[in-house]
């Protein structure tokens, strides 16, 4: 075995053999900057049974649009690059410039506006009117309304580059046989090319297509007499796509509001472990702080954006300066000067973007050395070749030996100690990916950094009493009844920026009343209210605080102490100030001027010692002194 392919064999370690179609498609969603996508849904006559068993249920095309206009609603913040279409199929009415019967073009591919959600979310009242729902009868129909549908949304899509754009293509039917009227004769090649036309074609052009199958009433919508081999799926596995579709249309339809980020590349970094030995390296950030944005200010005349610009005035003469500006440090008392290139020299410790220290055990790495997010890190085989080899061989070695490295983060700005942690691949039961293999970039604190803990001295009269075994008994019993079982933190959406996003979804689709935002910070009330809880807390309270215990009398009693414990630091405080007061001859600073010779502190004895007021600045306190002393 000659060594291009031994380390072709050793890159493919981390990909399963089926799946690298799939790493590929993500790796091209690492790198995309947007995404494009056709919302194809069947509108067909079984589209506009109930979907469900109540009363007032909504069809199921009804559902369908709710479920776009949610998704669209989320991806107007959260990518508003990203450019969508829709159209309808199976329609009494054609709109598309291939002129193909049954398709109707609602939105040509463009970026999602208020203006398309609005329409979008009124399609549904004239739907019949405008457009209409019409399944072809002829039983020798040369096409099929599917086979239209997939023609048209692949020529919306053939704009741009599949290399820096996903595109997708999303399928909504209730329909499982789209085929069922055509005759025996001609179903066999209307099923041929319309395969074809979604295997073949869409491959070319780099699309991928979903499906979102429902079950219509009394009737399960069987994935294998069609679809299965349009979109590949095992035969065996009919019940687990099901579960799975019905999962993502209800992801797609009730995504929370916010900014999200891809996985992107934040750098391509060389990891050096000796002079001529590099591994290329590429950064992902899987975590930030997601935050509303930035206000944009406008003319209030013309509601053009304002454009802010900043310019250094004198304070000697108040003249613009244009020069190059420069800055100091101070050391010594004295003013040090730099200009812009001394700074970035200075800042500048080392050429070398990571360079490998050592190894230390895992256990040396202490939870609380974290000083922000890490960054996951993956071989750019791209970057050097046999990087990928290089980074297999230390990632093992790692693990079965269960260290990280130490390495040192250089750079022009803030060059950090970092610890390089292993992270093993983890599946879950079916196979699917739940973590992937690389490593987490963990930046440490220097010496510099770390502030110790003062140590506590506590006196044998107010020494803290050890909690009795009946008080720890209840508080245990009390934590199990309160315990978050398969609690993560994805569950719980920022109040804050929900109720921000919502206010801007109002304002921008003119909707009369707020969106609900649910806060889902606060306690679970129906769950606090059950009667094993309620007898937990009493419980816990009797034993800590005992049975009498009488919380509005407590509380009363702990505002007292408190105010009379705040009323003997003032008093002492104005001692204190009373007796150094008395140090100084404030009649003669006064005259003489030197009252501003004195510090803060020393002004405010006096203010303290006469019960004048503290508040304000040096100059304010003089003021006040002089006033008192009749100055």
């Amino acid at each position: 075995m000659d060594w291009y392919t031994q380390q072709q064999q050793q890159s493919a370690l981390f990909l399963d053999d089926e799946e690298d179609a799939d790493a590929r498609r993500e790796e091209l969603e690492f790198t995309s900057s947007k995404e494009y996508i056709v919302y194809m849904v069947d509108a067909g006559a079984d589209m506009f049974l109930p979907f469900g068993q109540e009363e007032n249920a909504k069809s199921f095309f009804a559902t369908v649009i709710h479920g776009i206009t949610n998704d669209l609603k989320t991806r107007i913040i959260s990518r508003d690059t990203d450019e969508v279409g829709v159209c309808f199929f199976n329609t009494r009415e054609k709109k598309n410039i291939q002129e193909s019967e049954g398709v109707y073009v609602f939105s040509e591919l463009g970026l999602t506006s208020a203006q398309l959600i609005r329409e979008l979310d009124r399609v549904i009242e004239n739907f019949e009117k405008d457009i209409g729902s019409d399944v072809v009868k002829i039983m020798d129909a040369k096409e099929s309304m599917l086979y239209n549908a997939l023609w048209v949304a692949q020529g919306m899509l053939r704009t741009g580059s599949s290399k820096n754009v996903v595109k997708r293509l999303y399928i909504f039917t209730n329909n499982d046989d789209p085929l069922e009227n055509a005759s025996p004769l001609v179903k066999a090649d209307l099923r041929r090319t319309t395969i074809q036309r979604a295997q073949v074609d869409a491959q070319d052009l780099g699309i991928g297509i979903e499906l979102y199958p429902f079950n219509r009433p009394g009737e399960q919508f069987n994935v294998n007499i069609f679809y299965s081999a349009m979109i590949q799926v095992d035969d065996n596995d009919e019940l687990g796509f099901m579960t799975s579709a019905s999962n993502r249309f209800s992801d797609l339809a009730n995504q929370m509001r916010k900014k999200m980020f891809k996985k992107r590349v934040v750098r391509k970094m060389m990891l050096t472990i000796l002079d001529g030995l590099d591994i290329g390296l590429r950064s992902y950030a899987m975590m930030r702080s997601a935050t509303a944005g930035t206000t944009i200010w406008l003319d209030s005349k013309t509601n053009s954006p304002l454009k802010i610009e900043r310019s250094y005035i004198c304070s000697d003469t108040g003249a613009i300066l244009t020069g190059p500006s420069k800055r100091y440090h101070e050391y010594a008392g004295k003013k040090v000067l730099f200009n812009a290139e001394e700074i970035s020299e200075l800042k500048k410790i080392s050429n070398v973007q990571l360079q490998l220290l050592g190894f230390k055990p895992l256990e040396c790495l202490k939870d609380y050395y974290n000083l922000r997010p890490p960054t996951f890190l993956y071989p750019d085989e791209e970057a050097v070749s046999g990087s990928t080899c290089a980074f297999i061989a230390l990632h093992r070695s790692m693990l079965n030996m269960k260290k990280f490295a130490l390495a040192f983060h250089g750079g022009t700005a803030n060059p950090l100690l970092v610890a390089l942690v292993p992270q093993e691949e983890e599946t879950d039961e079916i196979g699917g990916q739940l973590q992937p293999p690389g490593m987490q970039m963990i930046y440490l604190p220097y010496a510099d950094d770390i502030r110790p803990a003062e140590k506590y001295h506590a006196d044998n009269m107010n020494h803290p009493r050890r909690g009795e075994e009946e008080q720890i008994d209840k508080a245990v019993a009390l934590m199990k009844k309160l315990d978050l079982k398969d609690f993560t933190v994805y569950q719980i959406q920022n109040p804050a920026l929900q109720k921000h996003y919502a206010i801007l979804q109002a304002l921008a689709l003119e909707e009369d009343e707020l969106p609900e935002v649910k806060d889902e910070t606060l306690p679970d009330e129906e769950g606090m209210k059950l009667a094993s809880v309620v007898s937990a807390v009493k419980e816990f309270k009797d034993a800590t605080y005992g049975e009498s215990f009488d919380e509005e009398m407590a509380e009363e009693a702990a505002m007292k102490a408190k105010g009379s414990a705040a009323s003997q630091k003032r008093k002492a405080s104005a001692e204190v100030a009373s007796k150094e007061a008395t140090q100084y001859d404030w009649n003669e600073l006064a005259d003489s001027g030197k009252l501003k010779d004195l510090t803060v502190v020393e002004l405010k004895y006096y203010l303290s010692a006469n019960n004048l007021p503290l508040s304000g600045k040096k100059d304010l306190l003089i003021n006040r002194i002089l006033t008192n002393l009749g100055k």
